[in-house]
């Protein structure tokens, strides 16, 4: 009886130690896009519920599109959190460009948690008509 004790104690302290290492790192969420492709370019939507404007972060280098974020989950005061697994999201999520799309002309729009970026299309990589002469 006294060795399963002993061994329930580890096991608690254990589980104990996971916790606060869990705590003492953040974690990063993977947020859900959609993409839609067409003639002119790309429009990505991102969902990053809890993110505001100076809590985002876009960026581009070497044809890949960093998103990053951070989320203010706000709490009142007078609630006490009995369980949470995300108290502080962070999302992070990387892509790579084609080289037919214009990364310096991105435009980036944010609302209601939602983050909407439009990367257009480079005017020379665009399908064009051609004429034909008749002759």
């Amino acid at each position: 009886m006294n060795d399963s004790t002993q061994v329930a104690e580890r096991h608690d302290s254990a589980l104990a130690q996971r916790r606060e290492d869990k705590a003492a790192r953040p974690v990063t969420l993977v947020p859900a896009v959609d993409i839609v492709e067409d003639t002119n370019g790309v429009t990505l939507w991102a969902d990053l519920p809890g993110v505001s404007r100076d809590k985002l972060q876009v960026s581009v280098h070497d044809n890949n599109l960093h998103i990053a974020a951070e989320a203010v989950v706000p709490m009142p005061s007078d609630l006490r959190v009995q369980y949470a697994e995300v108290s502080q999201p962070h999302f992070a999520r990387v892509f790579s460009l084609s080289p037919d799309l214009d990364a310096t002309q991105i435009n980036a729009q944010l609302q209601d948690g939602v983050l909407k970026l439009i990367i257009p299309r480079r005017e020379d990589a665009r399908p064009r008509r051609i004429a034909i002469n008749v002759t």
